[in-house]
């Protein structure tokens, strides 16, 4: 018999490639070490447990159920596949419930899988607990298994989400959209909730796929090119994409124009604070774009910024006074909801501000940039091997051009990865992946021509180049 997998939780969970390291033995030995230390600081604590539509995340979270609930947790299992913010939700709800367990790999391709680790609030693990159940890992698998009981935890959850929305003014908007779910955990669930609030919906990739058809389930660009298609191929009002377990967002405009995470969580955030008349801090993430900031100034609202990752976001949520809280990636969510991030939410936040506001999609993004101005932002996922790798991450303790891309460098920030602060507000940033094999480039200028010869820097500066 082999060496046991190396198990490591990164960003957000532990991810693997199914059949290589994910496997019914390393998923039964996570588990295992995730029910000592639940059953240790709560004993006969309730877990929820719930899985997306990835290939046999069903039966992979059946199996984990029962390891966890042979350390006397009482497992409760969702009856249905469900996004992550909807089990993230029902721990938060049911007073019974200390933590939660979610097998996704989230926005990665479709050979992986992942588990994910909730708290009582329904909030991401953070590092100490998931380093915790790192040394409580075996190298064997275990050979308990335990009784669990199944549950219906969808229809509360969206019955909740409609109860949080205008549904008068949608209703009267006569808005048509399109819902694209990349055969992900999103599916069928989003459409049906906008119907039933009256609007006009065409839903694609909505059916059983567990390779995903092919496309990768994040909603950015180049994956969103159905939606956008299909959104100007039937003169909609806007789309509306989630990734593989729908707690990230992206939308394409009635334009055809894809409407980037960054002018999201500037949208809602501006939705709430003059709609909604709510307050507080609005977090984003390094990565995330000055807009943000600039939104931050405009509504007299302050901005926290944070490493990479939304369990950073979660933990400023804890800390209170958090309005509204965002990643460059899609992940939004809002603290007085859930302390995590949610894409179906996030897609009624943004219906609900066109119906009440009488405006498209475009002229919303318009009217921010009257306030902010325009920024352009993209980002590029360069594949690298072992060797570049570890070159690159020798480099980042000392590497300080004076200049990338002929700007000056004001300042280097090396609090994840390697961030260069330009003028004009134009910044780029190197960070290695956490759960893949690759270093993404992001960067952001008052131009796309500032942005690709930037990128074009940057993707030099990780193959040692210059």
């Amino acid at each position: 018999m082999g060496a046991p997998a190396q198990i490591k939780f990164g960003t957000d969970g532990w991810r693997a490639v199914i059949g290589d390291d994910f496997t019914y033995e390393s998923l039964r030995r996570v588990a295992d070490a995730a029910g000592r230390v639940f059953a240790k600081d709560h004993p006969g604590g309730r877990i929820l447990v719930g899985y997306d539509t990835r290939f046999q995340a069903d039966a992979f979270a059946k199996a984990a159920a029962e390891v966890l609930a042979s350390h006397g947790l009482d497992v409760v299992l969702s009856d249905r596949y469900m996004p992550t913010p909807a089990l993230c939700w029902s721990v938060a709800q049911d007073e019974k419930a200390v933590g939660g367990v979610m097998l996704t790999a989230s926005h990665n391709p479709a050979p992986y899988l992942g588990f994910k680790i909730r708290m009582a609030d329904g909030g991401a693990s953070p590092v100490a607990l998931t380093d915790e159940v790192e040394a409580a890992l075996f190298d064997e698998a275990p050979a308990g298994r335990g009784p669990y009981e199944t549950a219906d935890m969808m229809t509360p959850y969206l019955e909740t989400l409609a109860g949080m929305v205008d549904a008068e003014a949608i209703r009267g908007a006569n808005l048509r959209v399109v819902v694209d779910s990349l055969f992900g955990a999103g599916q069928n669930y989003l459409a049906d909730l906008m119907r039933d609030l009256g609007v006009d919906v065409h839903e694609i990739h909505a059916e059983a796929n567990p390779c995903f058809g092919g496309l990768h389930p994040e909603p950015i660009p180049p994956h969103t090119d159905a939606l956008r298609e299909t959104v100007m191929a039937g003169e909609r009002d806007a789309g509306f994409v989630t990734d593989g377990d729908a707690d990230r967002i992206g939308a394409i405009d009635n334009h055809g124009d894809f409407v980037n995470p960054h002018r999201i969580i500037c949208l809602v955030a501006r939705h709430l604070a003059e709609d909604k008349g709510m307050t507080g801090r609005i977090v984003k993430t390094l990565s995330t774009s000055v807009l943000v900031d600039r939104l931050g100034l405009a509504l007299d609202l302050p901005v926290t910024t944070t490493p990479v990752g939304f369990k950073w976001i979660y933990e400023e949520m804890l800390a209170g006074d958090v309005l509204i809280g965002g990643e460059e990636s899609g992940g939004i969510g809002i603290p007085s909801h859930v302390r995590e991030r949610d894409g179906l939410l996030m897609a009624l936040m943004l219906t609900e501000m066109m119906a009440q506001r009488g405006q498209t999609l475009a002229e919303l993004v318009e009217s921010l940039f009257e306030l902010t101005g325009p920024m352009e932002y993209l980002r590029y996922d360069m594949s690298i091997d072992a060797d570049t790798k570890a070159s690159f991450l020798a480099r980042i303790p000392t590497y300080a051009p004076a200049e990338i891309a002929g700007l000056h460098v004001l300042e280097v920030v090396r609090d994840d990865g390697l961030k260069f602060l330009l003028p004009d507000d134009a910044w780029l940033l190197l960070r290695p992946s956490g759960t893949e094999p690759l270093v993404r480039v992001y960067a952001e200028a008052s131009s796309a021509g500032v942005v690709d010869d930037l990128l074009a820097a940057g993707r030099a500066i990780v193959a040692g180049e210059q």
